[in-house]
C-alpha cells in the first residue's frame, strides 16, 4: 500500500505516474469480526486521509522501477543479476573508496526476502562461486540487501575487529559499537497466498479481512488489479497442521466452510488443493541496526537491512522508499560524500530503531501482548476521547498518519504514559480517601464491621472489572477487534473517521452507493 509519504518519494524520482498506472485505489475495507456471519461484514470507507491508498504487488513495483531505469538511465545505470557482493575494505586508500568482491551466483540462487525467508537452507557459499571473485572499488556503497543484510553483518564484524585493537580511551572516543539487534520471534506465524476473484456484486476496490475467534486463522486480501482479482493471505501459526506443505485439502476446505464461509464459495477445489500443497512462507523477524547506518565515510545501508518488521501495517517497504529519498536529499545538501553518509545516518538511525520497537510491541504474544498492545490501546482511546487536545489517538491510528515520524510517536507516547500514570495515580489516591470515608459511614448506618463492607465492595468492583476486561483477553485478538471493542457504544467515526458503515448484504446497497460504489 502506497500513501502520502511514499507517493512523495516516488514523485521526487519522477516515477510516480508509471507506478500509479499499475496501482488499484483502495478507499476502505470490508471486515468480518469473529462473531459475524457471512452477511454481517462491515464496510468502512475512509475519508480522513490526505490521499487514497494505492496498492500493487511488490513485483509490479520492481518491474516499473526496472523499466524506468532502462528508459531514463540507459548507459548510466547498469543492473547486474545473480551477483553477490562482499566487502573487503570499508576504508580503502584512506577512506577514499570501498573495496568489494563480486562473485557470480547460481541461477537457482534464492535470497531471503519477505516472501521467501526461511524457505531455503542452503548457504550462500554453496550457491555462489567464491573462487572467481572480481575485486572492484567504489566511491559509494549503498547496501539495500534486505533481511539477508550481508553488508550489515560485515559492518558488525569489521567494527568488532576495529574496537578489539583499540585502547580503552580510543573506545570511549570512538563511541558505541555497531550492532545488528536481532529479536527472537516469540509470535511466529507463516502464510500461504491465495488467488481469489471477488464476485461482481462485491466491490473490487476494498481490502477484505476476517479471522477466527481463537486467533488460529487470519485472512486478508487486497486488490491485484481493477478486474476483481485479489491476492489473499492466510496467516497461521507455524505448527498448525494447515500451515504445513502437502497438508490435507479436505481439512483446509472444512476450515474455510466453518470460519470463512464468505470466502470459501469463491475458491474452487483446484485452488484449495494448490494452497494445501504449497510450502508456507515465513515472516521476517524483527531486527534493526544501531547506533549508525554508515561504516566509515563511503558505505551506508538502508531499507529492510536496517529495519526489518512484519508486514502487518505496511511500514517496511514504505520506510525503505523514505530512506532512499532522505539519502538523495543528504547527498544534494552536503559538500562531500563523508558529510552525506553521516547526515543520512543521523537522520534515519533512530527513526529505524523506533519503527522496529513500536512494531514489535504490537506483535507480542499472550499476557505480554495484553500489556504492550491491548492495555495501551484501550487507555489511549479513553484518554483521547476525554482530552483530545492533550492526548493523541492510539498508536495504530498514529502510524496511519504520514506526517508522524516513528521517533515522534515514540517520544509522545512516552510523555503521555507519564501523564496517564500521574492522572490515574492521583485519581485512585483520591478515590481511596473517599472510599474510606464512605465505608466508615456505611458501616455506621448498617452496623456492620468496616472490613465486611470493604470486602463486599471490593468483590463487586472486581467482578465488574473482570467482566469488562474479559472482552479484551481473547487469544489472538486482532487490532481491528480491539478498536471495535474499545469504542463499543460510541460512534466509531471518532476512532477511525468513516464515510459510511454498512452491513454487507443486499439491503445495504443504497447506502453503499453513497459511499462511492455499488455492491
Amino acid at each position: 500500500g502506497l500513501e502520502k509519504g511514499e507517493k512523495a518519494a516516488l514523485q521526487e524520482f519522477g516515477v510516480w505516474d508509471d507506478v500509479e498506472a499499475c496501482c488499484t485505489s483502495v478507499p476502505g475495507r470490508m471486515d468480518w469480526s469473529p462473531d459475524a456471519g457471512p452477511e454481517e461484514g462491515v464496510e468502512r470507507i475512509f475519508t480522513d486521509r490526505p490521499v487514497m491508498t494505492q496498492v500493487l504487488p511488490r513485483d509490479k513495483l520492481v518491474g516499473v522501477l526496472h523499466q524506468h531505469i532502462m528508459q531514463k538511465y540507459q548507459g548510466k545505470v547498469y543492473l547486474e543479476y545473480k551477483k553477490e557482493v562482499t566487502p573487503i575494505d570499508f576504508d580503502n586508500k584512506d577512506s577514499s573508496s570501498v573495496k568489494i568482491g563480486v562473485s557470480n551466483c547460481a541461477t537457482d540462487f534464492l535470497r531471503d526476502t519477505p516472501s521467501n525467508v526461511g524457505m531455503q537452507n542452503l548457504s550462500e557459499d554453496a550457491l555462489c562461486d567464491a573462487d572467481s571473485i572480481k575485486v572492484i572499488t567504489t566511491k559509494l556503497l549503498v547496501a539495500a540487501d534486505g533481511t539477508q543484510r550481508t553488508i550489515a553483518n560485515e559492518m558488525e564484524k569489521a567494527d568488532k575487529e576495529k574496537r578489539d585493537s583499540m585502547t580503552l580511551f580510543d573506545k570511549l572516543r570512538y563511541g558505541p559499537s555497531f550492532r545488528v539487534k536481532r529479536y527472537v520471534d516469540d509470535n511466529q506465524r507463516v502464510y500461504k497466498t491465495i488467488p481469489m476473484k471477488v464476485p461482481s456484486k462485491w466491490r473490487n476496490d476494498l481490502n477484505y479481512s476476517a479471522r477466527s475467534k481463537d486467533g488460529r486463522i487470519l485472512f486478508d486480501s487486497l486488490p491485484a488489479d481493477a478486474d476483481g482479482n485479489q491476492c489473499a493471505v492466510l496467516l497461521l501459526k507455524r505448527d498448525d497442521e494447515l500451515s504445513q506443505e502437502n497438508s490435507d485439502p479436505k481439512k483446509l476446505r472444512q476450515v474455510f466452510d466453518e470460519v470463512l464461509p464468505q470466502f470459501s464459495t469463491l475458491l474452487d477445489e483446484e485452488i484449495i488443493e494448490n494452497v494445501a500443497k504449497k510450502p508456507p512462507s515465513s515472516l521476517p523477524s524483527f531486527r534493526y541496526v544501531a547506533p549508525r547506518l554508515n561504516q566509515g565515510d563511503r558505505t551506508v545501508i538502508l531499507g529492510d537491512a536496517i529495519h526489518t518488521v512484519k508486514p502487518y501495517f505496511g511500514l517496511g517497504a514504505n520506510s525503505a522508499l523514505e530512506d532512499v529519498q532522505v539519502l538523495k536529499q543528504a547527498i544534494e545538501s552536503t559538500n562531500s560524500m563523508r558529510e552525506a553518509t553521516h547526515l543520512f545516518s543521523k537522520q534515519r538511525a533512530d527513526e529505524s530503531k523506533a519503527l522496529v520497537e513500536i512494531s514489535r510491541e504490537l506483535d507480542r504474544p499472550g499476557l505480554l501482548g495484553v500489556f504492550t498492545f491491548i492495555v495501551p490501546l484501550v487507555v489511549d482511546s479513553i484518554f483521547n476521547k476525554l482530552a483530545p487536545k492533550i492526548f493523541s489517538p492510539n498508536t495504530i491510528s498514529m502510524l496511519q498518519k504520514s506526517e508522524n515520524t516513528f521517533r515522534g510517536i515514540r517520544r509522545r507516547k512516552r510523555l503521555e504514559r507519564l501523564g496517564q500514570v500521574v492522572i490515574l495515580g492521583t485519581f485512585f489516591a483520591a478515590l481511596r480517601m473517599g472510599t474510606k470515608q464512605l465505608i466508615q459511614a456505611f458501616s455506621r448506618l448498617t452496623t456492620k464491621r468496616s472490613i465486611t463492607v470493604t470486602a463486599t465492595l471490593l468483590g463487586s468492583l472486581a467482578a465488574i472489572l473482570a467482566k469488562k476486561a474479559a472482552v479484551f483477553l481473547v487469544p489472538g485478538l486482532a487490532p481491528a477487534d480491539v478498536l471495535n471493542k474499545a469504542s463499543k457504544g460510541k460512534e466509531r467515526e471518532e476512532e477511525q473517521p468513516l464515510h459510511t458503515i454498512t452491513a454487507y448484504d443486499g439491503k445495504a446497497a443504497d447506502t453503499a452507493n453513497l459511499a462511492g460504489g455499488g455492491i
